[in-house]
Parts: structure tokens; sequence; C-alpha cells
């Protein structure tokens, strides 16, 4: 397996405004070529802690650390290596997407014409890269805004919201780009409410609830793909008796007139065998599927963030 390049770290990262706590002992690490989203209720430390990774809101304690520079001491290096779209994005409104990209590439210094034509390209909007900024969709506005992040070909990509007020189409097209960025080497922090979404393209998330980190993993550990079952039977009472016997479950609980056994989920028909030869005969024995939004209430005691 390659080694894995770490692109940030952050490191008891902590912000306090007055007697509040906005970020406590935050640690993150986040790897070339994956999406890792970052995910909280409002108000759970993750603007700052943004704040915090771009050099814009100074910690209180602790660092983060971008291509190995501190981002409150030195953030200039790292600065140029990264791409952010923190809010939705501001362009002239009666200049093509070609040239509202091609003033920034000016102002930029550096970036080529063909660079311009590339970053269209990538995020689909070639055909559409002459037509005024005003008559694009939201979702191509949103991409437009991502393709202007793209010029200096940043190494890491924040996204704050990039499906925020979007319709189905526009997230839909924002969705499908965000892995394409990190398969092309590129390291994607992800900042969205929609939990779904996130469930779709990330390789890891992490959770936190007031300002803190509550839960860090890749989509299946969080979910625990492959490590429950879902049965029922006609005596659920005892169900749970002879599941207390079998050795390789680990935890038994009851959810809605089912049982959630904690066991691997490729020893079903062993546990089926077990069980039938203690007299209990299950009507359904499944992996209990699970998704990232029951996940997010569980941990944080919240509603899904709006």
């Amino acid at each position: 397996m390659p080694e894995q390049v770490e692109i940030l770290r952050t490191e008891g990262l902590s912000k306090r405004y007055g007697r509040i706590q906005a970020v406590s002992d935050m640690d993150l690490r986040v790897y070339k070529g994956e999406v890792y989203s970052f995910l909280g209720p409002n108000g759970s430390g993750k603007s700052t802690t943004v704040g915090m990774i771009l050099g814009l809101v100074r910690p209180t304690r602790g660092r983060a650390l971008v291509f190995g520079d501190d981002m409150s001491m030195h953030p200039w290096p790292a600065l140029r290596k990264i791409g952010a779209v923190i809010e939705t994005p501001a362009f002239y409104p009666y200049l093509s997407g070609y040239n509202n990209l091609k003033a920034l590439a000016i102002a930029l210094g550096g970036v080529s014409n063909a660079r311009i034509d590339e970053m269209l390209e990538l995020v689909g909007l070639r055909e559409r890269g002459g037509d005024a900024y005003k008559t694009y969709s939201l979702g191509m506005k949103q991409r437009l805004g991502i393709a202007s992040t793209l010029l200096r070909d940043p190494e890491l990509i924040i996204l704050d919201e990039p499906t925020n007020g979007l319709d189905p189409a526009g997230t839909r097209e924002v969705r499908e780009l965000i892995p394409n960025l990190a398969r092309q080497g590129r390291a994607v922090f992800l900042c969205s409410h929609l939990l779904h979404e996130v469930q779709a393209v990330s390789d890891r998330v992490a959770i936190v609830k007031k300002g803190r980190m509550v839960a860090q993993g890749t989509v299946a550990e969080l979910l625990g793909s492959g490590q429950y079952l879902r049965i029922r039977a006609a005596d659920n009472d005892a169900l749970v008796r002879a599941l207390g016997g079998v050795s390789f479950v680990t935890g038994i609980e009851r959810i809605d007139g089912f049982v959630r056994a904690a066991a691997p989920t490729d020893k079903a028909a062993e546990l089926n065998m077990a069980l039938a030869t203690q007299g209990i005969y299950v009507s359904e024995l499944s992996a209990w599927e699970t998704d990232l939004e029951s996940v997010f209430l569980d941990l944080t005691d919240e509603d899904v963030p709006a």
C-alpha cells in the first residue's frame, strides 16, 4: 500500500472567544487524494476551524499545519497551494465565465489561457464559457467558483457548503465534481450539511459537536458496515436470550421491532444455524443498513444541520 502523503494536520487546535470555547483540541489529518468531510451542527466550530486552517483566525492554543507550514506563523507559502470556496463566489455578472476567469488569472499572474480552458472543461463549463455569468444557473455559478480556485492548481481544496442553495440538478453537478478533484491527486476538505451527499463522495468523515471531535473515520467505519445484523423472530425475547450465548455477537439492541446484533455480516449463516439449534427460527435476517444522517443524529443529539 503506498504511503499516505499528509497535506493538513491540526494539533490541539483550540479557539476561545471570551467565555465561549468555540473549538477545543481539534486533531485532524487530511491526506492527498481523499475527500475529507467535516460535519457538525450549527455553532459547532466548523467555520472557526476552517478560519484557523486558512490562517484567517489565530488559535488560542495548538496549531494548524498545511504542507508543514504553521498557518498562524507562516501562511503565505501554503496559501499558494490552497484553493478555497468559503461562500457563494462573486463574479462580474456581465462578463462571460471565461472572461471572469481571465480577469482573475491576470490578477494572480502566471496563468495561461490554456489553463483557463482546461478548468472550464474540468467543471463542465467549456461549452458555456462564452456566456454571461448572469445567465448561469446556481450550479454553474458554483462550478465556476470551483474552477476559479483551481487556476493555480492547488493541492488542497477547501469547500464550505458548496451545494448551498442549489437545486437537485446543481447539487448533482457539484457532487460528481468533488471526487474527481481528489482522484487527480488533490486533497478536498468538505464542509456540508447535506449528509446523504457527504456519504456519497467522502473517503473519511469527522463529526464535531460544541467544538470537539466526537467521531472520525472512513464512511464504512462510521456506518458500521458489515458489523451489524438485523434479525426478527416470532419471540424476540427468546431471540435476545439465544444471541447472548453466541460468542461472536458482541452487542444486542432492540430497535423498532427488530433485534440489532453486533456481529460480522459474513457470519449470518453461522448465526442462523446457531439459533436454529436452540429452537429459534428467524423470520428475517439481513445486514443492518444505516446512513450518515442516523449516525450524525446519534452522536450529536441534534437535528440535521440546516
